[in-house]
């Protein structure tokens, strides 16, 4: 990767349905060459794909929280089996395998406080392998570059 490549990841990171004369024209290539550089990231996996940056509130998302969940054995077992049971939970936007005191971080999103506390005791709170739950909740979010 060079200073090019770069640049053209930065700008489709910002803005990733940017027309290729536009990106082209940001990073200083020609359309050409930004085009076959785009294509080569996206055939090495640098770029695995474009996403839709939602509203979530607008979507009915009022209550977001990050769950750092601690599991009764730290074995292969516990980890694959806590994987299986929020795999398929809508409410489970994003799942983190993390290092510290606790395994799992978990980005949760609902309707509003009832329904997280539904999802707390139905989903979280019936997991055999769950040992320990404990639920940040966000209060707002200046950044978010995801």
């Amino acid at each position: 990767m060079d200073r090019f490549d770069e640049k053209i990841l930065r700008e489709l990171r910002r803005e990733g349905r940017l027309s290729n004369v536009e990106l082209s024209e940001r990073v200083g290539l020609s359309t050409s060459a930004t085009l076959r550089r785009v294509q080569d990231l996206e055939r090495r996996g640098v770029i695995k794909g474009y996403r839709a940056v939602l509203d979530r509130g607008l979507m009915g998302v009022g209550f977001v929280a990050y769950v750092s969940i601690g599991l009764s054995s730290h074995g292969k077992k516990a980890q694959l089996a806590f994987e299986e049971h929020v795999r398929f939970q809508g409410e489970v936007v994003e799942c983190h395998n993390i290092t510290g005191a606790n395994e799992y971080l978990l980005r949760v999103e609902t309707a509003d406080l009832q329904s997280y506390k539904r999802f707390h005791a139905d989903v979280l709170g019936e997991c055999e392998h769950v040992k320990s739950i404990s639920t940040m909740v966000v209060m707002d979010t200046p950044k978010d570059e995801r």
